[in-house]
């Protein structure tokens, strides 16, 4: 069996995508297919609305968006932590 090429889809669509999941009375299976989906992604898609929609425990978009920024934000500071122990070092080193 053959690996799907990786799709990235718009908020918008997955949006649409759990509103008609949840207001046809549908199964799942059937719209994943309809929509030429994995199974695992509308799952996912179904219950990270659920979190977003504060039903279930877990951590929302916009939270996650935040975590990743503060996550990039915390990578730079040690980067730039590092380079100036590494400047302070070599002028203290210089000064003998």
């Amino acid at each position: 069996m053959s690996r799907r090429t990786r799709r990235s889809f718009t908020p918008e669509f997955w949006a649409r995508t759990v509103e008609l999941i949840e207001s046809s009375g549908r199964l799942i299976l059937d719209i994943f297919r309809e929509l030429d989906l994995t199974a695992s992604a509308v799952r996912r898609w179904v219950a990270q609305a659920e979190v977003d929609r504060g039903r279930k425990d877990g951590v929302t978009r916009p939270e996650r968006g935040e975590i990743e920024r503060l996550r990039r934000e915390s990578r730079i500071l040690r980067e730039e932590r590092e380079i100036l122990k590494k400047a302070a070092a070599f002028f203290a080193s210089g000064t003998r």
